[in-house]
């Protein structure tokens, strides 16, 4: 009997949650549909013209360089940290100071 009780609870619960992760994945996919429309409110006229009659593989295109933008701009913030961190951590000798002070 409790055999049958588990395969029937087992059923009802696989049955009951992928009825509720369907309805929470529909809402979900919406809800990312509307942030990822487009909004083109902070480009020039001109860039949003560009934009608005691109094709889709011309916007891939814009957003791979824009992408490589940011990313060379990271790499120049990261080796500028690297070299501030390099003289935070390995300050000179104190020879050197003994030699400025004289």
């Amino acid at each position: 009997m409790s055999q049958q009780n588990f395969v029937g609870g087992f059923i009802t619960g696989a049955l009951v949650g992928g009825v509720l992760g369907g309805v929470v994945g529909v809402l979900a996919s919406n809800r990312w549909r509307d942030r990822t429309t487009d909004d083109f409110t902070q480009l020039s006229e001109e860039e949003r013209r560009r934009l608005e009659n691109a094709t889709p593989d011309e916007r891939m295109e814009i957003a791979r360089r824009g992408l490589e933008d940011k990313i060379a701009q990271l790499n120049t913030a990261i080796e500028d940290v690297r070299i501030q961190m390099g003289s935070v951590n390995h300050p000179r000798p104190a020879h050197d100071f003994a030699e400025h002070e004289n």
